[in-house]
């Protein structure tokens, strides 16, 4: 699995295609979507447009929340995107929310990778005590936990954990949105300044430094190509504990664990 990736939330249907194909022309090799985003369909057509060779690609999507009976309604959701993307396989196929028949849906992910229409199983979004419930009461442990991290939430227990269990992390929201003025913080800023780098370049490189997978997303071509140029500099350790001292330990975003949130993202139901 690259460390670096690309991906295509928030990004229309009809823009995605293009998207897709300049990111892949720019080396990216990652890709990352979901059912939820309605974009399948579009990075599937810039693959098999590419000309790229499937076994040089790492493709990911994700199931949304499913209902009883689960497994059922897991494995039709695969087929589902399966088809949109036009492949036979998913590199990754991650559970996007912590909610639903969890374990029914993770049950039906197992035996997808079993099956070969997955070579790998994963989540996102779970805090710490539901990912290592999953791990210690099912056969197969997720590879990858995807979860808000940036400087501002850097997810520091998260990651000791998952490290300690295996379990790959992957960062969403890598530039928090822009919020707090990310791509004008001071700190971030003069660390770029010292490399000749954006404040872009030295966020997604001190996630690579953490050995955090980063999915950074752009439709401008002139971005995508600078967000995968980062790998010539390196942040020193005097750097890594500046951007350390940045993190607020608070979502910029959504609470998993907010009641009003949890009822939001249970009942919200993908078209077919």
């Amino acid at each position: 699995m690259p460390i670096l990736g690309f991906g295509v939330f928030q990004i229309d249907a009809d823009k995605t295609e293009q998207a897709v194909t300049q990111a892949l022309e720019a080396g990216y090799r990652l890709l990352d979507t979901a059912a939820a985003y309605g974009n399948e369909e579009a990075v599937g057509h810039a693959i098999k447009n590419s000309g790229i060779p499937r076994e040089e690609l790492f493709v990911t999507t994700k199931l949304w929340v499913q209902d009883a009976p689960a497994q059922d309604n897991t494995r039709r959701a695969l087929e589902t995107s399966l088809a949109k993307l036009g492949l036979d396989h998913v590199d990754l196929y991650l559970m996007h929310q912590p909610y639903g028949d969890v374990y029914g849906q993770w049950r039906a992910m197992e035996a997808a990778q079993r099956e070969g229409l997955t070579r790998a199983i994963g989540v996102a979004n779970f805090y710490p005590d539901r990912l290592l419930d999953l791990i210690l009461n099912n056969e197969i442990a997720p590879a990858v936990n995807q979860i808000e991290t940036h400087p501002f939430f850097q997810r520091t227990a998260d990651h000791a954990l998952m490290r300690e269990h295996r379990v790959q992390h992957q960062a969403w929201g890598g530039f928090a949105e822009g919020k707090n003025d990310l791509f004008t913080n001071p700190v971030l800023a003069g660390i770029g300044e010292t490399h000749g780098k954006s404040v872009a370049q030295v966020v997604l490189r001190w996630l690579i430094q953490s050995d955090i997978v980063t999915i950074p997303k752009s439709v401008n071509p002139d971005r995508m190509a600078q967000n995968i140029d980062v790998f010539d500099f390196r942040l020193t350790d005097d750097q890594m504990t500046q951007i350390a001292a940045l993190d607020t330990g608070k979502t910029l975003f959504f609470d998993h664990h907010d009641p009003e949130m949890v009822a939001w993202l249970s009942k919200r139901r993908l078209d077919g």
